[in-house]
């Protein structure tokens, strides 16, 4: 896809989609071309999120690129101070402020590409996503391979024991392929609490 990028100061990108799309790979690919074109590019990944190297961001797929963690927005804010491209990973996983952050960012100049999940596990809007793919210049809705039929998934299914979560847990909780798979909309499936069980029997 050829894109016309803005002649002069900053803009978003974001990049979303279930677990598994490709997210943060797509987030290292871009920042790695913006450091052979001379730019100084940074990727600030949750604090949170501390599944595969904290000094690193990594891929599903074993894609790594030097990253800073962040506890809140105001240190994205500060770390990200003097770049010309900044990657925001798992930017969900911020508080709410993070939109004023990027907001600042890109009417300093810089190129902004924040990645993550637009659908908590419920299937939900989750975070800051809505606002930011409202804000975005551009956007890219990746898709994964659902887990169980093989058609483009679109949604997260989290698992506890192999079965659906039940909706009433935390929206935040860390993992990978042990507690989540990539499910297309007719696969996901709902996750139902003890007393929906119970109402159920």
């Amino acid at each position: 896809m050829i894109r016309t990028q803005p002649h002069a100061g900053g803009w978003l990108e974001v990049v979303c989609g279930p677990m598994f799309s490709g997210k943060s790979e797509e987030l290292i690919r871009r920042l790695r071309r913006a450091e052979i074109a001379g730019q100084r590019a940074l990727i600030v990944m949750p604090a949170i999120d501390d599944r595969y190297d904290v000094g690193h961001v990594v891929s599903h797929a074993g894609a790594k690129m030097r990253a800073v963690t962040a506890a809140t927005s105001g240190e994205v804010r500060r770390l990200a101070d003097g770049y010309d491209a900044v990657g925001i990973d798992e930017v969900q996983f911020f508080d709410g402020a993070i939109t004023n952050v990027i907001d600042e960012l890109v009417a300093g100049g810089a190129r902004v590409v924040a990645a993550g999940l637009a659908q908590d596990f419920r299937g939900r809007p989750f975070g800051a996503m809505p606002t930011l793919l409202c804000l975005a210049e551009f956007v890219d809705k990746l898709e994964a391979v659902c887990h169980r039929c093989g058609g483009p998934a679109t949604m997260t299914q989290r698992l506890v024991d192999g079965s659906p979560a039940p909706f009433g847990g935390e929206t935040i909780q860390v993992g990978a392929l042990d507690s989540y798979e990539a499910r297309c909309r007719a696969c996901f499936e709902p996750g139902l609490d003890a007393g929906s069980v119970r109402a159920i029997a």
